[in-house]
């Protein structure tokens, strides 16, 4: 579960408000909006990574990933164990449950190969793979499948779906409305820093009340 209440977030040109957000275990949130709306702000808030100036964010063991994925020099399997391990997981529990997330997401067999030669889709997985197997509670993701492939896409939202029927809470920054529908049961639309609508997707996606949404989901902003 996530819940989020009142929170406030500036810099220099910029405001950040954010009145209500709840999100329950098994359930998705799509965060949309143009460019610079505060969409990755938002995450990182969320996330912890960026403290509020008022309000107050609430949640279970959360899990950010990045647009693009935080990787370490080693192998494929010791970048799938490194959160086990800050965890304080043992080494064998932490490489055998990282070998599991690897097969999930269909590494398991470049597990000894160094982790910076995968391709961009492989590391969008690996970097699932690490997440998935400290079993977070809240994963926040900020466009999880910009610039992949087709069948890498639909493989990381394969795994996101997985991770829902699981119980996790997702929170995800996307560019797609296709992808809101596929994935989420409510979408949220940032524009400069405040919230323009919300609601379920079906709904906000097919009938916003408010012009910029509108505007921006028929391609016009």
């Amino acid at each position: 579960m996530l819940r989020a209440e009142g929170v406030q977030k500036t810099w220099p040109g910029f405001r950040l408000r954010l009145a209500f957000l709840h999100v329950e275990p098994g359930q998705a949130l799509a965060v949309l909006g143009p460019s610079g709306s505060g969409k990755s702000t938002l995450l990182r808030v969320l996330a912890g990574l960026e403290a509020p100036e008022e309000g107050r964010v609430e949640g279970g063991f959360r899990v950010y990933l990045p647009q693009t994925p935080l990787l370490l020099k080693g192998s494929v399997l010791e970048n799938a164990a490194f959160g086990l391990r800050l965890k304080g997981v043992g080494r064998r529990e932490a490489l055998a449950r990282a070998e599991e997330a690897l097969e999930e997401v269909g590494l398991l067999s470049k597990a000894h190969l160094r982790a910076q030669g995968l391709s961009g889709g492989e590391k969008v997985r690996l970097a699932l793979a690490r997440a998935l197997a400290v079993g977070p509670e809240v994963l926040l993701l900020d466009e999880p499948t910009a610039n992949l492939d087709p069948a890498n896409a639909r493989m990381v939202e394969a795994l996101l779906a997985r991770a829902k029927a699981r119980g996790a809470a997702l929170v995800l920054v996307t560019h797609s409305p296709a992808q809101a529908r596929r994935l989420a049961e409510r979408a949220l639309f940032l524009f400069q820093g405040e919230v323009a609508e919300e609601g379920p997707v079906p709904q906000a996606l097919r009938e916003p009340r408010d012009p910029r949404v509108r505007a921006f989901l028929e391609g016009d902003f």
